[in-house]
């Protein structure tokens, strides 16, 4: 296995299945709140909450540094490019060959296959244009509609022990380990 190359280069556009994904721009910051600050995302995702315009505007802050040092891709999940309807997020592991994708739809955008849709644009792009060899996600055991996602993204549960994080307020965090893995057998650059 080899270690996938750093993100593609600024400004990045994908476009398919029925979405396009493009980077995050300052005229987003008014529509974030409304897509992030929501119960379940509070609950399944480490985003702040609440998440309000200070919140939005540090989260695209943080974006631009990871994105410029090549370890992160946070996307809008638009339907043609315009108003944004979520995020999908592709991350560099240090582990060789493997890249993690996390994601979160607005509630009101939510049923319409929006995630699975993200999830499958990034799966490609990681494994035909980054040469990752896997592709992980890391969801909660009790979050169904996250693990909907995952299947109908073509994930499946690896056969691996749950990952134990701590969570801000001291208590721990289980999360299982879905996978798809290069369907080519290994990545190229």
């Amino acid at each position: 296995m080899t270690k996938p190359c750093t993100v593609p280069e600024p400004p990045f556009r994908l476009d398919g299945q029925g979405l396009v994904l493009r980077e995050w721009t300052d005229e987003d910051l008014p529509a974030m709140p409304a897509l992030f600050d929501d119960p379940d995302v509070a609950r399944w995702t480490p985003l702040a909450s609440p998440f309000d315009a200070e919140a939005a505007r540090l989260y695209l802050e943080r974006a631009r540094e990871a994105r410029e040092a090549g370890r992160r891709l946070q996307l809008v999940v638009t339907a043609d490019g315009g108003a944004p309807l979520g995020e999908v997020m592709l991350m560099l592991k240090d582990v060789d060959g493997e890249v993690e994708i996390g994601y979160a739809i607005g509630a009101a955008h939510r049923g319409r296959g929006l995630a699975a849709a993200g999830v499958r644009l990034l799966t490609e792009l990681a494994h035909d244009r980054l040469g990752a060899d896997r592709v992980i996600l890391r969801i909660d055991p009790d979050n169904a509609p996250s693990a909907a996602v995952a299947r109908a993204a073509g994930f499946r549960l690896a056969d691996e022990p749950p990952v134990v994080i701590q969570d801000p307020d001291g208590g721990e965090i289980v999360l299982r380990i879905w996978e798809r893995l290069n369907p080519t057998g290994s990545g190229s650059h």
